[in-house]
Formats: C-alpha cells, sequence, structure tokens
C-alpha cells in the first residue's frame, strides 16, 4: 500500500456518516441504504452517496436482490481493521442513560462482524486457552480441533485463516476471530446460547449457554 493508497481509505472513514455505516455494519448482517440512512439520520439520497464512495473504495460490498441494494462489509479483514482502530481512542463519555445502557450492553457481549466480542467474547477465549483449545497466539491446537469437532463445528476456512487473535475494543485484550471465531458464533447462537439484544449488535449468554459453556470449558462464564 502507498501512502497514497492510506490517504484514500483515510479520507473515507473521516466522515462521520460513513464511519457510522461502518460501525453499524460491524453487525456482520447486510444493510438496505434507508436502513442505514435511517440509522444515522440522513436521507436516503444522501446514504446512498456515501455508500457508494466505500463501495468504490473497498470497505462495503454490494449485493442486489430485484430491486433491493443491500451493503455489507467486505470481508472479515475489514471489519478486524474497524474494530483495531477503535481501540486506539478511549470511549467519549455518554451523555444520556439510553446511550449508557447500550455501551454498556456493547462492551459485555456483542458480535464483531461475525465472531464474539467484549467480555464474553473475551472470556471464552481465555478459556480454551487455558483448557489447552488455543495456544498463546489463539491458534487452534490439535486438542482444540478435536473439541470442535465434538461440537460439530467446520473449521473449513478455504482462504481465509483458521484461527486468530483479533484486540477488542472494550476489553482491550484479544478475542478469537478467523473461521474458528464465525463458527463458534454462528453455532451458539444457532443453539441459542447466545442470543442478539433487540436489533443492535449486542448480545448476551442465556442461562442455558451459562451452563453449556461451564460443561465445554469448565468456566462460569456469567449471563450477561
Amino acid at each position: 500500500m502507498s501512502a497514497h493508497d492510506l490517504a484514500k481509505l483515510a479520507a473515507l472513514l473521516a466522515d462521520e456518516t460513513r464511519a457510522g455505516f461502518c460501525l453499524a455494519l460491524l453487525d456482520g448482517r447486510a444493510w438496505t441504504a434507508t436502513e442505514l440512512g435511517n440509522a444515522a439520520g440522513v436521507a436516503k439520497s444522501t446514504a446512498s452517496e456515501h455508500l457508494s464512495k466505500l463501495v468504490e473504495g473497498g470497505l462495503l460490498a454490494e449485493e442486489r436482490q430485484g430491486r433491493h441494494r443491500y451493503v455489507r462489509l467486505a470481508d472479515p479483514g475489514t471489519a478486524e481493521l474497524i474494530e483495531l482502530m477503535m481501540t486506539r481512542f478511549s470511549p467519549a463519555p455518554t451523555k444520556t442513560l439510553k446511550a449508557a445502557t447500550t455501551n454498556k450492553a456493547m462492551a459485555a457481549a456483542r458480535t464483531c462482524y461475525d465472531h464474539l466480542a467484549g467480555t464474553l467474547g473475551v472470556g471464552i477465549a481465555d478459556a480454551m486457552r487455558a483448557n489447552g483449545l488455543l495456544d498463546n497466539n489463539l491458534s487452534v491446537t490439535e486438542k482444540g480441533a478435536a473439541w470442535f469437532g465434538d461440537l460439530e463445528v467446520d473449521l473449513r476456512s478455504g482462504t481465509r485463516p483458521v484461527a486468530r487473535a483479533c484486540l477488542d475494543w472494550t476489553v482491550r485484550r484479544p478475542h478469537l476471530a478467523g473461521a474458528a471465531g464465525a463458527a463458534l458464533c454462528a453455532t451458539l447462537m444457532a443453539r441459542r446460547w447466545v442470543v442478539r439484544v433487540g436489533t443492535s449488535r449486542a448480545v448476551r449468554l442465556t442461562d442455558a449457554g451459562g451452563d453449556a459453556l461451564f460443561g465445554l470449558l469448565g468456566v462460569r462464564l456469567a449471563p450477561q
């Protein structure tokens, strides 16, 4: 990457509306221009203009279904880049009770694109490392591969790394990303051990999930 390329990337994220779109899309889902515009408080035409720049710049990917246009983050690497950038800054003080409640839920447990983050995500990664399922670099060990197999989690990753550490912007310690992190998150949500909180990126560990993870990891992770 040249200095020119880096400056172009920085310019894309220098606009608060575009940066807000990228943060919203960290939930891993595809959004329409209308949905993102409503979330950011801008008109659909303004949202579409910003989204076109993000797609052209390679940060977002576009999908079309009939008359509908959806956008999502271009790839897991883009999500991890945004999450990593957020670790460089301290969170701004909250001004309302609603914002404080939202921030608390996000810090406790959330999705970082397609894997688990926050206190819950870091806690799971720590427990997996303590049990020898991950090494100190959060790579899957032989014992870990067998553990994932018992959970019927498919670690085939194509060109994506099987596992990697993703620095958590709230806890400031790594959680598990890569194909293993994504597959584990999908499995926990499919079994409703982890469920979404409203329409935000926040999730919570259910009572059943807490019991299940205690049985699997020997650590009591309190429901959020």
